[in-house]
């Protein structure tokens, strides 16, 4: 599916949520795509990207910004307490903040570089045992460390459980973050970024319906 319908869709889900057009953001979710296929979406103008894996994303995208010029680029993937240094030089936002003794490293290098990417806490909102982000129980007790280190995060991420409705997990979503004062929502996926949109998403992580099926020849980096 063409990134320009993709664009097109959202701004309908949008104007039916009594949204402001433009008032959501397109990640395009590049992870274990073919090189060829970033360029095409990068020569249609599109500056926004996430990746899952740190080592990929440094291997990828340094040529490509002095290519294209600058790249909004998003973490969307678990993230490694031993990888956040390189995190934080590579990404303009984190997503998957999900547990203290990541919080304490990043404030760590928030502090070293007087600078941090946007933070998103990943909430478990299905409680998946095999699935990361903080149980919704413990979001408060999270979002206190973290303020507590000098570290704001400025809204939550889910990724609701593969084969259920994903609406709830949105409402759940969108009423946490309200709770605590967060107006970032990162949730939405190819299949489900509208239901996302309608419920507050303020970015939705749309990969294969953009840049077609991946193919996972090795395990990724």
């Amino acid at each position: 599916m063409a990134l320009a319908e993709i664009a097109q869709r959202m701004r309908v889900a949008e104007v039916a949520a009594g949204r402001a057009e433009g008032s959501v953001t397109l990640i395009a979710v590049s992870k274990v795509q073919p090189l060829e296929r970033v360029v095409a979406v990068l020569a249609e103008g599109h500056r926004v990207f996430g990746e899952n894996y740190v080592q990929e994303a440094a291997a990828k995208w340094p040529d490509l910004r002095d290519r294209f010029g600058p790249v909004e680029l998003h973490m969307i993937g678990p993230l490694q307490t031993n990888k956040a240094k390189l995190a934080v030089e590579l990404f303009d936002a984190i997503h998957t903040l999900d547990r203290p003794s990541l919080a304490q490293k990043l404030a760590s290098l928030a502090q070293a570089r007087g600078t941090c990417p946007q933070l998103f806490v990943q909430v478990n909102t299905g409680e998946e045992p095999q699935k990361a982000g903080v149980l919704p129980a413990d979001l408060a007790g999270l979002l206190r460390d973290c303020r507590a280190m000098d570290l704001a995060p400025v809204g939550l991420m889910c990724i609701p459980p593969e084969g259920e409705d994903s609406t709830p997990h949105f409402a759940m979503l969108a009423a946490m973050a309200a709770e605590h004062g967060l107006s970032g929502l990162s949730m939405g996926m190819s299949g489900d970024f509208e239901a996302a949109i309608a419920h507050g998403a303020t970015h939705v992580r749309v990969g294969s319906a953009i840049f077609g099926a991946r193919d996972y020849p090795v395990k990724p980096l």
